[in-house]
């Protein structure tokens, strides 16, 4: 059996369990949260949130890329959420390379180098506040009321940074 067939045995017997629910599209606390993909991140549990509650915008690092822009410009503007937590977090892996040493090693294994930014960082604050100004300054991401945290993958606390 491969791990994707135990994963539909796990939702099989899920459906027992989990009931009707006809939940609205919008999320009811108005807000998007931009964060990493990393398997370590329980924000529902963290944060105390249900189903049907928050957006959440997962990829490599938490980068306001292209696409994360997208997802936040249609959660606000087709979906009504108002606010934007921009989560990262602690012992990521985009801290442990060097992005034009990875880029070439893609490129010489390729033949083609990727047309995006990989996203390596070496300070998780200062990430953090880099993503969130760069939320703010997008003509396509409504800025009144943006925030960045960190997330100790370790202990599970989230701490505030402050962006000015």
């Amino acid at each position: 059996m491969t791990v994707i067939d135990e994963l539909l045995a796990h939702n099989a017997h899920y459906v027992t369990t989990h009931g009707h629910r006809e939940l609205p599209t919008a999320p009811a606390l108005h807000l998007a949260v931009l964060t990493c993909m990393d398997s370590r991140l329980d924000l529902f549990g963290a944060l105390g949130l249900d189903l049907g509650e928050v957006h959440l915008v997962r990829n490599a690092g938490g980068l306001a890329s292209e696409d994360a822009v997208r997802s936040l410009l249609l959660s606000q503007r087709l979906l009504g959420t108002r606010a934007v937590m921009v989560i990262h977090h602690t012992r990521c892996g985009l801290e442990s390379f060097d992005e034009e040493t990875l880029l070439d090693e893609i490129t010489d294994s390729l033949g083609e180098r990727p047309p995006f930014r990989l996203g390596a960082y070496r300070d998780v604050d200062e990430d953090v506040r880099r993503t969130v100004e760069t939320l703010r300054r997008s003509a396509f991401v409504d800025d009144q009321e943006i925030r960045g945290f960190v997330f100790d993958v370790d202990d599970g606390s989230l701490r505030e940074v402050a962006v000015a």
